[in-house]
């Protein structure tokens, strides 16, 4: 292990400025929206919006000029005194699909808060910009942390701004549903403590670069990284820890769901890929892998099911994403590498950063398509949407796009992804998993299209909506549709951006 830092040595580059205004700038914002006031909290965000997409996108280009992971050594003390803030390919992968979202999400805020423009400086309202650009702040600072808790302290963050958002509304169903998540996220969160703890404890330290290099004899790191991982899975909404998310969903606004499913539930999954890749020892990495992969597999089959027998738009909704998030954890064994091979140069490592992201776009697409058709009819039951499509015609044609990442239907991103996960269970001997993932388009394909066949039906009496929608409601699902789409066009290997920052062998790696 590398010996305690003394003195500050360390000269900040501009790719570590970035990471730094990347998680600052939101709190920033909700700073001067707490001090500036209802009348000003529209106009802080959207600024916000767009200044953070303009950060990322000089991030994206900083990480492919250098070719390595930007670093950022917070008071330029040297870990393990000191914190650093680390993005490799991966990280600003996920800093790009997060801004994205929370942009299309704040549009569409903007868009739905102007259909009464009596109430759209009221509480609520101010209270959706402030909790948005706290969940932005949390979620960027978890996917470039590297201190185990400070991390912790990104997913409470996370969690207090998520919960809220949920309830925004105040009706007794979604308070209760938000118990029930902060019951969750609680009981996830006192277990990823208590390993981190132990942890410290044994090793002096919880910076994840340097935990990667300990030597982990002994039961208390095993014992220790699966009380994180299973704090995390609880958080992640991963079967059977999932029951918390479905009625979370079922009463929240659509722009909260969309954070929620494509964003928030993320970001304990990218925790547990650094756990099980950086810092677990190989032994507990296989083994953590083939139990997580078990879990995956079974959320898809039973989660999908279950999308499949609900009557309201959301709640499918809802538990597809369980059933996709399964293929997110099915990625470990497939992408367990070799002597000669790392994880992440494996096609299942991009298949399963192609499927988180596509992910992503898409079911956050669904959720604002599905946000808009409840604006216009006061309600989602799907038997009585017949014919949606004709008043809604950009929420629909969303709504199939999505799908189509979702199905696994090419040139979307989705189906690049599935393939790629599909070739690796083939060719590395898990015929089970790739029966799972055959399966689980399948049974996606079922409830996508009950869905797409409500929206081309010709109805004895017309669908007629109880309000207009204006077309810029829907089209911030469009867009996140089509960039769901476009995905599947990227050129393929095992993807090169991704590998920026990783190291070249197992042997770096291995503790």
């Amino acid at each position: 292990m590398s010996p305690l830092a003394t003195e500050p040595a360390h000269v900040a580059t501009p790719g570590g400025v970035l990471l730094v205004l990347a998680v600052m700038l939101p709190v920033v914002a909700v700073l001067l929206m707490l001090a500036l006031g209802p009348r000003w909290t529209r106009r802080i965000a959207l600024a916000t919006l767009a200044i953070g997409l303009l950060v990322t996108i000089a991030i994206l280009a900083e990480l492919l000029r250098t070719g390595e992971a930007l670093t950022y050594v917070v008071g330029g003390w040297q870990p393990p005194l000191g914190i650093a803030l680390r993005a490799d390919g991966t990280s600003v992968a996920m800093l790009a699909m997060t801004a994205l979202v929370i942009a299309a999400t704040g549009c569409f805020g903007y868009a739905q808060q102007q259909l009464d423009p009596a109430t759209s400086h009221g509480r609520a309202p101010t209270s959706f910009w402030i909790l948005l650009m706290a969940v932005w702040s949390a979620l960027n600072a978890i996917f470039v942390g590297e201190d185990l808790f400070n991390l912790y302290v990104a997913l409470e963050l996370l969690t207090f701004a998520a919960v809220p958002l949920v309830c925004l509304d105040g009706r007794a169903e979604t308070m209760a549903a938000a118990l029930r998540y902060l019951m969750f996220a609680l009981l996830g969160s006192l277990l990823y403590l208590l390993g981190t703890a132990l942890i410290y404890g044994s090793f002096g330290t919880l910076d994840i670069s340097l935990l990667s290099q300990a030597s982990a004899e002994g039961p208390v790191f095993p014992v220790a990284l699966a009380l994180m991982i299973a704090g995390l899975l609880a958080k992640a909404a991963l079967f059977p820890l999932h029951l918390w998310l479905p009625p979370a969903h079922a009463g929240a606004p659509a722009s909260a769901s969309a954070v929620l499913s494509a964003l928030v539930i993320k970001a304990p999954f990218f925790l547990i890929l650094r756990l099980v890749l950086d810092v677990a020892p190989p032994q507990s990495a296989a083994f953590a892998g083939q139990f997580l992969a078990v879990l995956g597999a079974a959320s898809i089959l039973f989660c999908s099911v279950m999308a499949l027998r609900q009557a309201r738009l959301k709640l499918m909704i809802a538990y597809s994403t369980v059933a996709q998030i399964g293929y997110l954890f099915i990625v470990f064994p497939l992408a367990s590498g070799s002597e000669t091979l790392p994880p992440w140069g494996t096609i299942a490592w991009t298949g399963g950063a192609l499927q988180l992201i596509s992910h992503a776009l898409a079911k956050a697409a669904m959720f604002l398509a599905a946000g808009a058709i409840a604006e216009a009819y006061g309600h989602d039951r799907i038997s009585d949407l017949g014919g949606f499509g004709r008043a809604l015609p950009i929420s629909a044609a969303a709504f199939g796009l999505a799908g189509l990442s979702l199905m696994g239907i090419p040139p979307s991103g989705g189906f690049v992804a599935k393939c790629l996960l599909l070739t690796a269970a083939v060719i590395g001997g898990h015929p089970w998993l790739a029966a799972t993932i055959l399966a689980g388009g399948l049974l996606a394909g079922s409830y996508v299209f009950r869905v797409v066949d409500r929206a081309l039906a010709t109805p004895a009496i017309p669908l007629a909506p109880r309000k207009p929608i204006p077309r810029r409601l829907e089209l911030a699902a469009l867009v996140l549709a089509v960039a769901a789409v476009l995905l599947g066009l990227v050129p393929l290997q095992p993807f090169a951006f991704l590998q920026i920052g990783r190291p070249d062998s197992l042997t770096a790696v291995a503790p």
